[in-house]
């Protein structure tokens, strides 16, 4: 039990550094990988932009001939697979004589899918794999992308203490002060995609890129929900199922307006809900939600930003 509890920690690590690859390692997964030796990590990685190098093969050349013997410790299962940009990272585990290798999620992709394990167990490297909840959500766009055939969708709302997202009339820019406002921004940095609906950009004309020093490039793609051409700059989504058609999109972040967050709700496509509680009151105006939060939610975490309140709401 001991012994998986070290395999818990050494994998939450790895799901953290994991982060540092979204979004710019699509097409391919974020993944995470710590090489430890007697306790001490020698090598560390995640995904490349692009996809490349991958996660492993970084810990690798970082780690250099301490690899040997070595436990690594991967958020998602080494690929099996060789490409035109490298050798698969199964094959490279094996040359550097790795110890023992636990694995976060096994891969969904067809041409890995046990397969690296596989490939691991053969050359004699002792494998576990842990099917561990913090690699698994590091991992949810790519996931839900290759397990349901859509991207995951995170909802975020700002609204007002009194549940309006919107005065009366429609206007409302900034319901939040700054703190929560930046959060907002590296959530955005974090998405391939933003969408929104084409009441918000008449209204509001948004930009929806990313304004954090640092993580300008992090921008999503733009993404508008309407039944005409979309303006230029931005893409097309006729109606809130064809999600399943947005390409390697693995991470969406939809954004408003009230009619947007109603048809996905209603869709049943949000996995994931950002809600922004400012303390100010509209005594009315456009309510965030028709009928209270919808069913089928639970809060997963609380916290206070600046003035603001931010609640995270998952699939219960």
């Amino acid at each position: 039990m001991a012994g998986n509890n070290e395999d818990s920690r050494w994998l939450h690590a790895a799901a953290a550094l994991a982060v540092t690859a979204r979004p710019l390692s699509r097409p391919n997964p974020a993944v995470g990988a710590i090489l430890v030796k007697d306790g001490t990590v020698v090598g560390r990685g995640w995904t490349g932009s692009g996809g490349r190098p991958h996660a492993e093969a970084l810990a690798l050349e970082q780690a250099g001939a301490a690899a040997r013997d070595a436990t690594l410790y991967v958020t998602l299962e080494p690929c099996a697979h060789d490409s035109e940009r490298g050798p698969c990272c199964a094959d490279l585990l094996v040359e550097a004589d790795i110890g023992r290798v636990v694995v976060g999620v096994t891969d969904p992709d067809p041409r890995t899918a046990g397969a690296g394990a596989a490939r691991l167990g053969a050359a004699g490297i002792s494998v576990r794999l842990a099917e561990d909840d913090a690699c698994r959500a590091s991992l949810s766009g790519y996931l839900a992308l290759h397990g349901r055939g859509k991207p995951f969708v995170t909802l975020k709302l700002a609204l007002t203490a009194d549940g309006f997202i919107a005065r009366a009339d429609g206007t409302s820019k900034w319901i939040t002060g700054e703190a929560a406002r930046a959060h907002a921004h590296v959530e955005r940095a974090m998405s391939d995609a933003i969408l929104v609906g084409g009441g918000t950009l008449r209204a509001d004309d948004p930009r929806l890129d990313v304004r954090l020093p640092g993580l300008e490039q992090r921008s999503p793609e733009r993404w508008l929900l309407t039944r005409g051409a979309a303006p230029e700059g931005w893409r097309r989504l006729a109606a809130p199922e064809a999600i399943a058609d947005m390409g390697n999109v693995q991470y969406l972040l939809v954004e408003g307006g009230a009619q947007v967050a109603e048809s996905f709700l209603a869709a049943g496509l949000v996995d994931r809900l950002l809600v922004y509680r400012a303390p100010a009151s509209f005594g009315e105006g456009v309510p965030a939600f028709r009928s209270g939060l919808p069913d089928g939610f639970r809060l997963a975490d609380q916290r206070q930003l600046g003035s603001d309140v931010l609640e995270v709401y998952e699939r219960a």
